[in-house]
């Protein structure tokens, strides 16, 4: 009986955990540059099979393995959670400091209290002292900071500025219209997507901080528009329902083992009165 009720609770929890990723995601539908979380649920009988000779408990015996595994039989567990990096769809502003990545596994640079972390929100503007920020307010990183620090900044007097694929920007030389190069764009590729990690505020941190180097030629770059969230509302919505619909079932799975349990405790009390 305890086997039943204990993999309804550990489903009803996953199932929970589940649902506030889908909320979250449902939340940042309209917010630039955001990346779908999924997780992945698996059984525990899997996961026993996995690692059955390493179990953690102090007793590394058959006996101590049979009892977990008889306690836990198949309840599921979630053993992985994911962001989904695929490029989203673009959006013309035809605002000059609005720029969108148009492949996947890309990412800006920018610097925080925290430190440097990376972003797909290519929603920059301006601050008072005319360095391109996010609209948090995070200073956009240059392609040769880690050389010498620049920043990326404009005056005032630039009537125009262009952002190519590769993020090189160029400002117009006051009072004609010709176009020299200034700074450009921190594009980062990392090697392995999985070392990058949400720390909220749609930014990114990258476990292998030593690694940042630029990508001269990404050919991603885009101005005037942004990236638009990757979730698929509708999507997110099936996902909302089918999660509500299997708390419920273990809700009723656990409210009748519990029922079944008390008649059976009761049952036996009344034959030994």
């Amino acid at each position: 009986m305890q086997t039943g009720y204990y993999s309804a609770a550990a489903g009803m929890v996953a199932q929970f955990n589940r649902l506030d990723l889908i909320a979250n995601n449902l939340a940042n539908v309209n917010t630039a540059g955001f990346k779908e979380d999924d997780v992945v649920v698996g059984d525990f009988m899997r996961l026993y099979k996995e690692a059955r000779d390493e179990l953690p408990l102090e007793n590394q015996t058959k006996d101590a393995a049979k009892f977990f595994n008889r306690t836990l039989t198949r309840v599921p567990h979630i053993v992985e959670e994911y962001t989904d990096f695929s490029a989203g769809n673009l959006q013309k502003t035809d605002n000059t400091l609005d720029v969108a990545l148009t492949r996947e596994n890309l990412f800006f640079l920018v610097k925080t209290p925290q430190g440097i972390r990376l972003t797909r929100d290519g929603s920059f503007t301006t601050n008072e002292e005319g360095k391109l920020v996010t609209k948090q307010g995070y200073e956009v990183l240059s392609s040769d900071y880690f050389l010498n620090g620049a920043t990326i900044e404009f005056d005032g007097s630039e009537r125009s500025i262009k952002i190519d694929k590769n993020g090189q920007i160029s400002t117009n030389i006051p009072n004609t219209f010709q176009m020299t190069p200034t700074a450009k764009l921190f594009i980062f590729q990392p090697d392995n997507p999985a070392f990058v990690k949400k720390t909220g505020d749609n930014l990114y941190i990258y476990e292998h901080e030593s690694k940042y180097t630029p990508l001269e030629e990404s050919g991603a770059v885009k101005q005037g528009f942004i990236e638009k969230s990757n979730v698929n509302a509708v999507k997110m919505m099936t996902q909302l329902i089918e999660t509500n619909r299997l708390v419920g079932m273990y809700q009723k799975a656990m409210d009748t083992q519990m029922n079944e349990m008390n008649r059976d405790a009761i049952e036996k009390l009344a034959k030994r009165a």
